[in-house]
């Protein structure tokens, strides 16, 4: 079991080795999660009385975190090192800086001026693919899984707190250009696809495997999205947008449980290549989506989901260090193909493994508030 000593050690980790833009986001999502989860979308009312919740940034680490690492004097909300769907991912933070009592006027100005451009960057200047999925990419249409975590997510907050059932929408349909593109039979999806032309132009990343990581991503990412829209005011409007992406995220962690078969009781770098590695990242985000997604529908998550989540996370918990709260092994999630595990610290796998947390809290309080 992941004690809370030790989930505080990785999440000290993780903030000290963040050093992107898309790592930063997600450590204060880990930060929000674990220290106030009333702000967090899984809460049961994230937006009171229909709005971002106005928060002293004194109040919230994850603000006073993350503060350092958002501009509002460039073009991003923080260097997207080629990507304009990384920086995105911290619009949620700068939502609540926005709002914040604790800035005055002008700086909360400043905060909407520049989730407002790194938005319209996004959602006008990026490439788009064929389908019309926004490109995980600025200079040519590619889609990679991870966005799923970066983009949909920050559509869906935006579109409920500036009362845009349209933009709320489109959060569900870019996930499922993404799944158009890149599921494969089995349910789990590719790491990357490009359009042809464009992407031997630029001589672009590929990846056709199921990085487990990506996986992760897409199916957490999801269940961000379908936790705004059930706490938000479109609730009955986007029934059948929930319900896709209740048979989408389904589909990817029935097939991850389908893969679950490397003798760490980790899951598999690539959930389709039996030859990789267990690692710890995508293991623990992949439960802590699990767990969020049977708190949101416990008839479709059910006991199949919870008991492997319940047995990832003390698969998880024996592979995090109880002194340092360092997680190994773990991707190198800038080389997913480097076929050894990384000698470091991976941001990424010490923000999972406070998600992972958080989420199994949460759902042990459901499951104790139905049986009371």
């Amino acid at each position: 079991m992941l004690s809370q000593d030790v989930v505080e050690r990785a999440l000290i980790k993780a903030q000290q080795s963040a050093s992107h833009s898309w790592e930063y986001s997600t450590v204060f999502e880990a930060l929000l999660e674990y220290h106030n989860p009333q702000l967090s979308v899984f809460h049961h009312d994230p937006f009171p009385h229909g709005q971002v919740p106005r928060v002293s940034i004194e109040e919230v680490e994850a603000l006073r975190y993350v503060r350092l690492h958002i501009r509002t004097d460039t073009a991003g909300l923080s260097d997207g090192n080629g990507s304009s769907a990384d920086p995105t991912s911290l619009c949620v933070a700068a939502h609540l800086f926005s709002r914040s009592p604790s800035l005055p006027e002008q700086a909360r100005a400043a905060y909407h001026r520049a989730l407002s451009q790194q938005l319209l960057s996004l959602l006008t200047r990026s490439p788009r693919f064929p389908n019309g999925a926004i490109s995980h990419r600025d200079a040519y249409p590619s889609l990679w899984a991870d966005s799923i975590y970066m983009v949909p997510p920050i559509l869906a907050y935006h579109g409920v707190s500036t009362c845009d059932i349209g933009m709320a929408k489109e959060s569900v349909r870019q996930c499922q250009l993404y799944c158009e593109v890149l599921v494969m039979p089995s349910g789990l999806w590719r790491h990357i696809a490009n359009e042809e032309t464009s992407a031997k132009h630029f001589d672009a990343k590929t990846d056709d495997g199921a990085w487990c990581t990506s996986n992760a991503w897409a199916a957490a990412g999801m269940a961000r999205v379908l936790a705004t829209l059930r706490s938000s005011q479109f609730a009955a409007e986007t029934a059948t947008e929930q319900g896709s992406l209740l048979d989408m995220t389904k589909a990817i962690l029935d097939a991850a449980i389908q893969a679950d078969s490397h003798s760490s009781g980790l899951l598999r770098n690539y959930l389709d290549d039996d030859s990789w590695f267990g690692d710890v990242a995508g293991t623990a985000l992949m439960a802590s989506a699990a767990f969020r997604m049977a708190v949101l529908n416990a008839n479709i998550f059910g006991e199949k989901h919870t008991a492997w989540a319940t047995a990832k996370m003390h698969t998880v918990a024996r592979h995090v260090d109880p002194e340092t709260g360092i997680a190994a092994p773990v991707v190198n999630s800038l080389k997913e193909r480097q076929p050894t595990p990384l000698h470091g610290i991976n941001p990424e796998a010490q923000a999972f493994v406070v998600l992972l947390y958080t989420a199994y809290r949460d759902w042990k309080v459901a499951v104790e508030s139905i049986s009371a």
